[in-house]
């Protein structure tokens, strides 16, 4: 789906831009490409610069509840200085370097529900306009497919994936923002929790899997500890047995669960202890157990011949809440530009 505006700020007449991504998706750390195409308006006009942002729809915790908006995480320039005659057509190809930490939107060819989106800004005359917001479609890095077949293979199954405000203390995170998947539990863990939040940190070496159990929501914005932190390698990820690793990690993440809570007595949900959620100014932070379990196993999927957590997100809801909050959001902050422009 492609979205056309003409440029506000120049009015009827003016040049109108059309951002046109490359077919195959983008990968974290990988190359974004595309064509800007401009057609020239009623004059001739010289464009100072083309420039494009990268924008992700983010939730934040803060002392009133729960809020959502839009966040840049990358901009860059790909053309500009030149004049575009009257009518005149023009393309301009564009190749850029995706941030390591970019959130995955798909898995699978399936989409998880998280919105990212490419911004076209257009300098035309000594005005900037927010000319053509295109979807954008991450996959995983091998890496993180082959952890996250891993989880499926062991029967947990997809819940859901936000992006949420703040930092990840104790990690190389860069990006203002995380990407969290929120995953259900297998069967032979069922009974120890609730669900497992997978959050991937990717740099150009490797990665950083952040691992949470049964965590509960935040009051505040400012970012929590992990729970369970692993740093693995791009080099010979192919070569490992991932349904092992991965199931150390749960065992060693739910064994440590287990050693905080032993001490609480019945009826008491889980403090996460020295690894209890503070704010920015340093509040701990209760997360407790709603005793609550929602969605279902994959056992029965994956021994029916699906691969891994793709099955999780299978059968049309996800996908199509996906696409209709893709195209509400691109409509909202269409909505929100035009306020911006008419102050």
């Amino acid at each position: 789906m492609v979205f056309k505006r003409l440029l506000g700020s120049l009015g009827v007449g003016g040049p109108a831009v059309d951002t046109v991504l490359g077919p195959i998706a983008a990968v974290p750390g990988g190359t974004l490409s595309g064509q800007v195409n401009l057609k020239g308006g009623n004059a001739d006009f010289t464009i100072d610069h083309i420039t494009l942002e990268l924008i992700a729809r983010v939730e934040a915790e803060h002392d009133h509840g729960e809020s959502e908006g839009v966040v840049v995480f990358d901009r860059f320039t790909v053309g500009g200085g030149f004049r575009l005659g009257e009518g005149e057509h023009r393309s301009i190809p564009f190749a850029a370097a995706l941030p390591w930490e970019t959130p995955i939107t798909a898995l699978y060819g399936q989409p998880l529900g998280i919105v990212l989106g490419v911004r076209t800004e257009l300098g035309v005359a000594g005005a900037k306009d927010k000319g053509d917001l295109d979807p954008l479609t991450v996959s995983p890095l091998p890496l993180q497919e082959a952890v996250l077949e891993a989880f499926g293979q062991l029967g947990f199954g997809f819940k859901s994936a936000d992006l949420e405000y703040g930092q990840i203390r104790g990690t190389g995170q860069h990006l203002p923002f995380y990407q969290e998947i929120e995953l259900t539990p297998a069967p032979q863990y069922a009974h120890r929790v609730n669900e497992i939040e997978v959050t991937f940190l990717a740099n150009p070496g490797g990665m950083e899997v952040v691992l949470e159990a049964d965590k509960r929501g935040r009051l505040f914005s400012g970012g929590h500890d992990a729970l369970g932190r692993h740093t693995v390698s791009h080099e010979g990820a192919g070569r490992r047995d991932w349904n092992a690793v991965v199931d150390s990690w749960i065992t060693q993440l739910l064994d440590a669960h287990s050693a905080r809570t032993a001490h609480l007595p019945y009826g008491h949900g889980d403090i996460h202890g020295s690894h209890a959620h503070k704010d920015e100014h340093g509040h701990g932070h209760d997360s407790r157990h709603s005793g609550h379990r929602s969605g279902p196993g994959m056992g029965t999927a994956v021994a029916a011949g699906a691969a891994g957590l793709a099955v999780g997100v299978v059968g049309g809801m996800v996908a199509a809440e996906a696409v209709d909050e893709i195209g509400d959001f691109f409509e909202d902050d269409d909505e929100e530009d035009e306020g911006n422009d008419e102050a």
